[in-house]
């Protein structure tokens, strides 16, 4: 088939030169070295693109990696070189991003800033998932009838209880506002701060959901909002919703990828974020008493369907695959308490075992298969009954009334979907994986539920280099991954590997702007105590932060573990202490509107956080003048994908401590010191409270991958 390249005409440059400088002028900036080059680095990879005689991409180059420092200008140079591209070879473009904060920086501030701009006109949509909106089909059953609610939770203790007066109400109000044009749907647009649990059930999920069936369609907000998506030229959407669509195969929520060029802000957040949508879990005890709930919901469903024959006849061939189903659920109980009786016994009740290597042992594995077995009897059967209801609600079925059918399926879809879960997990028990591949984690937790304690069977793939080869890579028109933090130590290897690209791929690193050695110190105290030593390292930090804190004006403190972060709280002033934002107290956006109400206020704010504030916080200016990090970001040593793709990484000769552990590391802390200097303007000081910086070999290299920070050492 004819080859052909999307060659960079110079029509396309001048017209992405002219965006540029019209850009530049309408804000009276200058241009950025780092801008620029971003900009023609992007172009580069969109123009070497070889496409068929049909407009299909055929060939590889397609995909480039970007590391843009803080304050080089990223959104807009991959804005202002994607856009013109995409427009010219007729493609969507997809802005995929991992937190709230950056699209809505992208959909309020950066696309509209550009409108203005000839050539870079376009229509841009905001995605998001079926679960971020109003299923008005929901809403209605959930007032229709309380006593027949008939919800089936994902455990038992979960089951919906009848509505309190107060909630009836809050849903009658959705309602109501929804019906008058007050409300959208869109649950980020409602007035109130909704509880997840009072959401939940008033939402759906594609399982659940009738489609074109459903008598709401034509008011849906879903679908309101899907539609938009065919009339947009860009469309913003975050990697969960990317990666759902990419699950379902493409094409399903967001456009088909053959025919998207995707731009992932954020990137060193895809791999991890792909690895958790292939993560599986059962609690044993759970899925058994969930399992007894299903024989009353079907009871009570072939009684409101008027015990139709075709209905009744599925559900009777169900019954064998749940006893088995249940069987077999209790024989994997049995061996997993067995499994897990030394390791109570030793470390006591709230604990976790990981299958070395990700190796189950060959009972437990021998379980896994009929687990397997019985669950996708109960899958495929379970299929057929949801099937036949969606026929009724057509309209094919004149002996089971629509509306009873229309009531019914998100309910059996749900439990379909449970039952998939069932089977996912099971299948990852039952097969070893091949030595030459990187393995599957796989752990059991203990837990304690309020009907005592339970064993939750869970297994995560280590890589998510194989899924993002085949579903995304491979599929895609073209795509850019970029990140302020992508490499580790300075290199690319590590986020490559990661993310299944090839050692060739195009990678570039553009440093930031800012003047690191004459804005903020890099200052590392003399501690005494090492971390590997938790109890004395806690205390040192919390006398360091006794004196330090009280001179303190805008600071970040950054800890590695809940119970060092609650220790050294405990051991401070009550001086200090009123003046602390401990997450936990309240959810970060709220500690940060906080924070920065009581800088406004010419007050003293100081926030503890964990790993979530290390990235993502923007505080300009007077707002963080002092980031102090109390340990370096280690991997938590128990985490079982860690441990995992540690021992493979040694099995196969080589060293996983200096292949993986440091350089994620880096990453983290490159991430850490990155909340202090937001702009050009801002001044200040990072404090490391962890002697391993300097009295380890590997101090030297997370040192140098750093920033250029004036450094200060005791």
């Amino acid at each position: 088939m004819l080859r052909t390249p999307f060659l960079l005409t110079d029509d396309l440059k001048k017209q992405i030169q002219v965006a540029y400088s019209e850009f530049l002028a309408g804000r009276d900036l200058r241009a950025r070295s780092g801008q620029k080059q971003m900009i023609a680095q992007i172009a580069r990879c969109i123009g070497n693109i070889t496409v068929d005689s049909d407009g299909k991409r055929d060939g590889e180059g397609h995909v480039c990696l970007v590391e843009a420092g803080t304050g080089t200008g990223k959104t807009v140079a991959y804005l202002l070189s994607a856009i013109p591209l995409a427009l010219a070879r007729d493609k969507k473009l997809v802005l995929s991003t991992a937190t709230v904060a950056l699209q809505e920086q992208l959909v309020e501030k950066d696309l509209p800033a550009l409108l203005g701009i000839e050539g870079l006109k376009v229509k841009f949509v905001l995605a998001k998932g079926r679960g971020r909106y109003l299923c008005v089909s929901q809403l209605e059953r959930q007032l229709v009838d309380q006593q027949q609610l008939g919800q089936i939770a994902l455990y038992e203790d979960e089951l919906a209880q009848k509505l309190d007066a107060e909630t009836v109400s809050l849903y009658k109000s959705m309602l109501n506002d929804f019906a008058a044009g007050r409300w959208d749907g869109d649950r980020d647009n409602l007035q109130m701060d909704l509880d997840e649990r009072d959401w939940q059930p008033v939402t759906s999920d594609h399982l659940q959901c009738t489609n074109r069936r459903c008598q709401h369609l034509s008011v849906c907000p879903f679908f309101k909002a899907r539609e938009a998506l065919d009339h947009a030229d860009v469309v913003v959407a975050n990697h969960d919703l990317v990666l759902a669509d990419l699950a379902l195969g493409g094409g399903a929520i967001l456009p088909e990828p053959s025919d998207a060029l995707y731009i992932f802000d954020e990137g060193h957040h895809l791999a991890q974020k792909t690895k958790g949508h292939f993560s599986y879990s059962i609690r044993l005890k759970g899925a058994r008493r969930w399992l007894a709930s299903l024989e009353k919901h079907f009871t009570r469903m072939l009684s409101d369907c008027q015990q139709q024959s075709t209905l009744t006849e599925y559900v009777e061939k169900l019954q064998v695959p749940l006893k088995d189903l249940d069987q077999s659920l209790e024989r994997t109980e049995q061996l997993v308490s067995l499994v897990l009786e030394k390791q109570v016994q030793d470390n006591g009740r709230d604990q976790r075992y990981r299958f070395a290597g990700g190796r189950i042992p060959e009972t437990l594995q021998s379980s896994a298969v009929d687990l397997a077995r019985a669950s996708e009897r109960a899958v495929s059967r379970t299929e057929l009954i949801v099937n036949l209801l969606k026929e009724a609600i057509d309209g094919g079925i004149a002996e089971i009334d629509k509306d009873i059918a229309e009531q019914w399926y998100p309910r059996i879809g749900q439990a379909w979907s449970r039952l998939q879960g069932y089977f996912w997990l099971a299948r990852s028990y039952q097969v070893q994986d091949a030595p030459d591949q990187t393995p599957t984690a796989r752990w059991v937790n203990l837990v304690e539920t309020n009907d005592g304690w339970d064993y939750e069977c869970c297994s995560s793939p280590v890589s998510a280099a194989g899924t993002l080869q085949e579903h995304l890579w491979d599929a895609c028109y073209g795509a850019v991954v970029t990140s302020a933090t992508l490499t580790a130590l300075g290199r690319f290897d590590r986020v490559l590997a990661d993310l299944g690209l090839e050692p060739g791929t195009a990678v570039a690193k553009f440093d930031s702007p800012f003047d690191y050695r004459n804005s903020a110190t890099l200052r590392v105290p003399q501690m005494l105590a090492d971390p590997s030593n938790p109890e004395e390292h806690t205390d040192e930090v919390a006398s360091f932060l006794s004196k330090q804190l009280p001179d303190a004006k805008s600071t970040l403190v950054l800890f590695s573990s809940w119970k060092q972060m609650f220790r050294v709280l405990e051991q401070l002033d009550d001086s200090i202490k009123n003046k602390v934002l401990a997450q936990g107290d309240y959810s970060k956006q709220e500690i940060l509107r906080l924070h920065r109400e009581r800088i406004d206020e010419q007050q003293v704010s100081i926030i503890f956080g964990q790993a979530s504030f290390a990235e993502g916080v923007d505080l300009p200016g007077q707002y963080l003048t002092e980031v102090i990090i109390t340990k370096l970001p280690f991997s938590v040593p128990d985490d079982p994908v860690d441990a995992t793709m540690g021992e493979w990484i040694d099995q196969q000769g080589g060293n996983a401590f200096a292949e993986w552990t440091i350089p994620m590391t880096s990453m983290r802390l490159t991430q850490a010191v990155g909340r202090l200097l937001r702009t050009e303007q801002d001044q200040g000081s990072v404090i490391l409270l962890d002697k391993r910086i300097v009295s380890r070999r590997y101090g030297r290299q997370l040192l140098d991958s750093l920033p250029p920070f004036r450094r200060q050492f005791s």
